[in-house]
């Protein structure tokens, strides 16, 4: 079985890769960028195509059994992701695994939660044997934020007090993995989930658990939020993520119960808890940051 990885040299994605590679699968990783080719695993077949260039993508989608789909969030996505569909049919690709995002109701009219829907029903018209995951907020997005944090003692992330079932991107690899290589998952939707509900304070506590020492929420107010924001993301991205983040104040991002348990019958292990990545990225926070004194 050889599988294809598109956006497999992001946080993801490359987990995704690395499980793979311990099951023996063969991987192809598609990426536009040689330099992000040269870093991956021995192993991985690192082949250089460009979703916005559909001439090179039959060659990518050649001898390939199964597809991994994560385009980045960007001003083509949809289109990228229609294209690797399309691409994924004509050359009779078995199965296809989407990581697309939880879409509770309303969340469609954020950017970047909306634009993912064209590629699900392209997909489910394909003929191709499918399955959707649809993710949570990252645990990881926090890497991020690691300044802020350690520097400045501030959780800068807007997300509110209603909560969010925040997930380890590793959960989200593990049952991306799992539904690539099991039958049974063809035609479903799973959403991918943690297993606490998790508010900006709360995540500030946690932080100021493993620290040692105060991290502070920064608050709720989004146009403070998006001043500072201009410098950190390109310019498009910024109201986007202010409508996602005003949806997450309003809403949040909650698991059902039902929800949880189909997360973990799917997952085969017990998801990921926020305190325990916490406690280990704080830990390699420190090192790095003893090591760099």
């Amino acid at each position: 079985m050889k599988i294809l990885v598109i956006g497999g040299t992001g946080t993801v994605g490359s987990t995704v890769v690395t499980g793979l590679l311990k099951q023996g699968v063969m991987v192809r990783v598609m990426s536009h960028s040689p330099d992000k080719l040269k870093k991956l695993p021995a192993a991985v077949e690192g082949f250089r195509a460009d979703l916005d260039d559909p001439d090179t993508l039959p060659a990518a989608f050649d001898g390939i059994d199964g597809v991994f789909l994560l385009n980045a969030v960007g001003l083509s996505e949809t289109n990228e992701g229609l294209l690797a569909v399309s691409a994924a049919k004509a050359a009779a690709v078995k199965k296809i695994v989407y990581l697309s995002v939880f879409m509770p109701e309303g969340s469609e009219k954020i950017p970047h939660f909306r634009s993912k829907l064209p590629v699900e029903k392209a997909i489910k018209e394909s003929g191709i044997a499918y399955t959707i995951l649809r993710p949570n907020n990252f645990f990881q997005n926090d890497l991020w934020l690691k300044d802020a944090i350690m520097q400045y003692s501030v959780y800068p992330q807007p997300i509110g007090g209603k909560g969010l079932n925040r997930v380890d991107v590793r959960d989200i690899a593990d049952c991306a993995i799992n539904v690539l290589m099991k039958p049974g998952h063809e035609g479903r939707t799973y959403g991918v989930h943690g297993p606490d509900t998790l508010t900006g304070e709360g995540i500030a506590g946690t932080y100021t658990k493993h620290l040692g020492r105060e991290v502070r929420y920064s608050g709720n107010d989004l146009d403070a939020w998006a001043e500072k924001a201009k410098n950190m993301m390109p310019e498009f991205m910024v109201p986007e993520m202010r409508i996602m983040y005003q949806f997450f104040q309003e809403n949040g991002m909650l698991a059902s119960k039902d929800d949880l348990e189909k997360m973990q019958k799917l997952l085969g292990h017990k998801p990921r808890t926020f305190d325990d990545f916490v406690k280990e990225i704080t830990v390699e926070w420190r090192s790095k940051m003893a090591k760099a004194a």
